[in-house]
């Protein structure tokens, strides 16, 4: 299937590994089908572009990367309502934001993705540990590089 993006132009996405959340994501509940696309292979970011809406798409990443002491604990409906037994049988990612002069990671909200079915939801994690703006990087400017 053609995929259209405003980043990449229009892509083709084999329909089996379309993504299905059904509640759609926090703040954008009418969207529910989504595509990873890595355009780095030897990145860590991925884009979680909408299906139906070329301008809509999300920065993710995998937590672990991050932040190695990171669990999502996951209600048990929550499992069930995504066909699962156990969190390890999920993909999570957690949705990037820049914020000032920085990357941050969204560790409250993660995305869990049943990988054989391809259903995902977001959840909002009651641990306080988490934060909804997790800094992972900081972000070097032009300027900040030329006077190195």
């Amino acid at each position: 299937m053609d995929v259209a993006t405003t980043r990449f132009g229009t892509v083709q996405i084999e329909a089996d590994r379309v993504l299905e959340f059904p509640g759609g994501l926090l703040g954008f509940s009418s969207f529910t089908r989504f595509a990873l696309l890595q355009p780095d292979p030897e990145g860590i970011f991925l884009w979680l572009q909408s299906v139906d809406s070329p301008e809509l798409a999300f920065v993710v990443t995998d937590p672990a990367h991050w932040c190695q002491d990171f669990e999502a604990v996951i209600r048990r409906e929550h499992l069930a309502q995504l066909d699962l037994t156990s969190i390890d049988q999920a993909r999570i990612l957690v949705i990037v934001n820049k914020y000032d002069d920085a990357l941050t990671a969204n560790l409250q909200g993660p995305l869990v993705v049943n990988i054989n079915n391809r259903c995902g939801m977001q959840v909002v994690l009651a641990d306080r540990r988490w934060t909804t703006r997790r800094e992972i990087a900081k972000l070097v400017s032009e300027t900040q590089r030329v006077s190195a």
